[in-house]
């Protein structure tokens, strides 16, 4: 018999982490995607982590990652806060749209005066819309099978 040997599989930790310390948290959905969102204040240059990936790598697609932007460029704050996020299911729209859910609602956490342009700018609703469940004896959530006459 062979010996087993444990394997410890280190995580591969990106170039910029978030300092340890206070921060903010907040949980965005959007269909089947959530979204965990810290958010850091700090006074260097800020950063997006999202999956442990930088947010222009994670978002291929620019108009995804100003998505997730435009809440923290709407208040005038893109450059004070590091953000971390771990975001699950969906597509990446959806993850997108749960991720600026979640850092508006950190973002009131940290200042309450932020809602009424938050609001405003419709960043706190939440899209409740899901995906139809399909019902029996059909083909999908409404359409019926073809109706033969004879």
């Amino acid at each position: 018999m062979m010996d087993k040997k444990k394997v410890k599989i280190e995580k591969a930790t990106p170039e910029v982490k978030a300092e340890a310390g206070r921060y903010f948290y907040a949980v965005g959905k959007r269909k089947t995607a959530i979204a965990q969102v810290r958010i850091y204040p700090t006074d260097t240059p800020a950063d997006t982590l999202v999956n442990d990936k930088k947010l222009e790598l994670y978002f291929s697609v620019q108009r995804f990652a100003d998505v997730v932007k435009s809440a923290l460029t709407s208040v005038g704050l893109s450059e004070k806060f590091n953000i971390t996020v771990k975001v699950t299911g969906g597509g990446i729209n959806a993850q997108a749209e749960a991720i600026r859910l979640g850092i508006s609602r950190a973002l009131i956490k940290f200042d309450e005066s932020l809602r009424k342009v938050l609001k405003a700018e419709g960043f706190l609703t939440r899209d409740a819309r899901v995906v139809e469940r399909k019902k029996p004896g059909l083909k999908k959530a409404r359409k019926s099978p073809q109706w033969a006459k004879r």
